[in-house]
């Protein structure tokens, strides 16, 4: 198993841990951008109020609720459709990544996030992106809007490359890799090249960012 996995007895029987957990809902789709470029499958991630890329979910508390109960709950305010999810949808349970704030508190505090994935028909992610921007509470608040994820490369590093460069929330980011590379939604090659170029995108972001940070200082 992985460093930081745990299969879900483990993260379960984590005396004093918190819980999060997180689902990837996406589907098939053959419609194109521009009427030329084939989009593939529709993948859903949301804007974050922090300003960070994540997947729908928030805490949940095992000794009042199922994972999967929490999850659906938690779905029902952010994107406004209490789906039901299944054990079979779950995915991974692993360690969430330490940070400054976090690194000096105690082990039995750490943060457990449970992954799932549920396809669904692409009417149905149609019908969550439209309650999202109507009727989830969470909207404008917690959640500054859905996103989809571009899977196709575009001349100039535009697209999957470009997305993969934005700023992500946990292991968010690593769980899409990790889905887009296990469900076949991208091909190696092309993910690889995605990756690559994600990463010279993001060290030109941040050297035009140092650059203006120095143009403005006082």
């Amino acid at each position: 198993m992985a460093s930081g996995q745990l299969s879900r007895a483990e993260a379960l029987a984590c005396s004093g841990c918190r819980h999060a957990c997180h689902v990837m809902l996406y589907c098939d789709t053959s419609t194109q951008l521009f009427g030329r470029i084939p989009i593939r499958h529709i993948i859903l991630m949301q804007m974050r109020f922090d300003g960070l890329l994540g997947f729908p979910g928030g805490l949940v508390n095992p000794s009042e609720e199922t994972l999967e109960a929490g999850l659906s709950r938690e779905l029902s305010e952010e994107v406004g459709v209490a789906l039901p999810i299944n054990v079979e949808d779950h995915v991974e349970s692993c360690y969430a990544p330490a940070t400054s704030s976090s690194s000096s508190a105690s082990s039995s505090r750490r943060l457990i996030t449970h992954f799932y994935v549920k396809k669904m028909e692409e009417e149905q992610i149609r019908e969550v992106e439209r309650a999202a921007a109507s009727t989830a509470t969470d909207h404008g608040q917690e959640v500054l809007g859905m996103v989809r994820v571009p899977l196709y490369a575009m001349k100039g590093g535009g697209g999957l490359a470009s997305f993969l460069s934005h700023s992500f929330i946990g292991n968010a980011r690593s769980q899409l890799v990790d889905s887009l590379s296990r469900l076949g939604l991208v091909s190696p090659a092309e993910l690889q090249r995605a990756l690559d170029k994600s990463l010279e995108t993001h060290a030109n972001a941040a050297e035009h960012l140092r650059a203006e940070a120095q143009r403005k200082r006082f």
